[in-house]
């Protein structure tokens, strides 16, 4: 398990296959209520608890790709980490995530291609020890780090 690094994220050299970062968000109904503000979907299984009661999943639910979303933290704050740039994401989802629970995001660097600065990386989600999503995303790593800017006088 890799912590952040500490530069903010971790350059292309620096990373090797098996590496892997997780972090544990608690879904709430704030998170659900922002999420639907931001993404403009206002779906009654995520947002009305009556409507919610009388569907398959018995209550609310929270959006699928806001459980997807804490994969994408992960990569954006551990592993890679800063300067790390989506360019494709898989998913797949299993069962329902509720407000209330703990959502594990795991991402696992599967391959490595340094001839296009691009890294593979396995990306699952759990809910109390059963995974509930997982898939691949692909992201370019920056080379090195850039120098910081220097202030003139």
């Amino acid at each position: 398990m890799v912590d952040p690094h500490p530069s903010g994220g971790y350059i292309l050299g620096e990373l090797s296959v098996g590496m892997t970062a997780e972090k544990l968000t608690t879904v709430t109904d704030e998170r659900v209520s922002h999420f639907a503000e931001a993404s403009d979907d206002f779906n009654p299984v995520h947002m009305n608890e009556a409507f919610a009661s009388s569907t398959a999943y018995r209550g609310r639910i929270a959006h699928g790709l806001l459980s997807a979303s804490f994969g994408s933290a992960v990569v954006g704050t551990i592993l890679p980490g800063a300067g790390a740039i989506y360019l494709g994401q898989t998913l797949n989802f299993y069962k329902p995530v509720r407000i209330g629970d703990g959502a594990l995001a795991r991402v696992t660097v599967a391959s490595i291609d340094e001839a296009a600065a691009r890294v593979l990386l396995h990306c699952e989600v759990y809910v109390r020890g059963e995974l509930v999503m997982d898939g691949e995303a692909t992201v370019r790593v920056p080379r090195r780090r850039r120098p910081p800017k220097t202030v003139s006088a």
